[in-house]
């Protein structure tokens, strides 16, 4: 499977994508680059579809990626999942915001879609 590396190491790469996910599931959205958003969206649409999963197996991968986080794994599964139950993926969308001003990085917002 083909990955961006996102210019850190895999611990900062893997901890840098729970935490995207983990605020898009508890907020709604989160602003930040297009290359993170782009990479994030893909743990964010498998956290939902565990969640339409509902299984203990399930819920301990989702649990294992959230690095228990016991309040966002309880929301995926009890409010999104089933918000989302009749939609078979794309559960995000990318709105392009601005440039940043330091290193003309793309800025957009990532959000769950209603």
């Amino acid at each position: 499977m083909a990955y961006r590396k996102l210019g850190v190491d895999n611990k900062h790469r893997k901890s840098m994508l729970s935490n995207i996910t983990k605020d898009v599931i508890m907020n709604g959205s989160v602003e930040t680059t297009e290359t993170r958003a782009k990479e994030a969206r893909k743990f964010i649409d498998k956290m939902i579809t565990y969640g339409k999963d509902g299984g203990l197996v399930a819920r301990r991968k989702a649990l294992a990626f959230l690095r228990n986080d016991t309040v966002a794994v309880k929301k995926v599964f009890d409010e999104l999942a089933p918000k989302y139950a009749n939609r078979n993926g794309g559960y995000t969308r990318i709105l392009k915001l601005d440039e940043r001003r330091g290193d003309d990085a793309l800025i957009v917002k990532l959000e769950l879609v209603d």
